[in-house]
């Protein structure tokens, strides 16, 4: 990957996380100016005005952005039977209401150079987890926004599009939920659990002049898993 995205100023959002950190980390290797959000430290972008004057600092520091990866997300496991509206807003804002706000921000410092856009989705958004209720439907509207925005935002020169992940390793993952780990290991074709670099690399291709043609596509990173019969 190293080269390919050479002197392109992009902006990782959600960049503290495990797949966040890997974005960076390949960004940086394929040759990017990469400007990092972290958190609400940074600026709330649940908040659309908030938002819109992060990008808009953003791209007056760099003079520019070409591309954005919002990694922004939660995954708290909780029942639907009993699930409160406040648990269900908490997701569905920081899972879908932000990639809304990014999505509108970043046209509108991209308006007259075009550029990308690439939301992390899941797997989860057509493939429900018990427990996930919430972060599954989050996801799927994720990928259904990402086609919308495309559709209408295409004229401009501006592509959107999203990466749908399988099961990431993290710090710990294999400790605390071993039976999990070991039973996406048995069912994967590749039989391992991916690594955030495998999602940096999928967001470097989709912003690269390679993927100039790509838009409205939902990019599964998932080592085989979707074509494991679960039967």
């Amino acid at each position: 990957m190293n080269g390919l995205a050479s002197g392109m100023i992009v902006l990782v959002v959600g960049a503290n996380g495990g797949i966040g950190e890997g974005v960076v980390r390949q960004f940086e290797q394929a040759g990017a100016d990469v400007i990092t959000h972290a958190g609400h430290s940074e600026g709330d972008l649940t908040d659309e005005q908030a938002c819109r004057a992060f990008f808009q600092e953003a791209a007056a520091r760099k003079g520019r952005l070409d591309a954005v990866v919002n990694s922004a997300g939660v995954q708290p496991v909780r029942q639907l039977d009993g699930m409160t509206a406040a648990q269900w807003r908490e997701v569905i804002d920081t899972n879908l209401t932000i990639a809304f706000n990014c999505t509108q921000a970043a046209v509108q410092v991209m308006r007259e150079t075009g550029g990308s856009v690439t939301h992390i989705a899941s797997i989860e958004g057509t493939r429900p987890a018990r427990g996930h209720g919430h972060y599954s439907a989050a996801k799927a509207a994720l990928i259904m926004h990402a086609r919308s925005a495309a559709l209408e935002y295409g004229p401009l020169g501006i592509r959107c599009n999203t990466v749908s992940p399988g099961l990431v390793e993290r710090p710990g993952i294999a400790e605390q939920w071993p039976e999990g780990v070991a039973s996406w290991q048995r069912a994967s074709p590749l039989g391992r659990l991916g690594k955030p670099e495998d999602v940096g690399n999928a967001c470097v291709f989709l912003a690269s002049p390679m993927g100039t043609w790509i838009t409205g596509h939902d990019l599964v990173v998932d080592g085989g898993m979707s074509t494991s019969p679960a039967w």
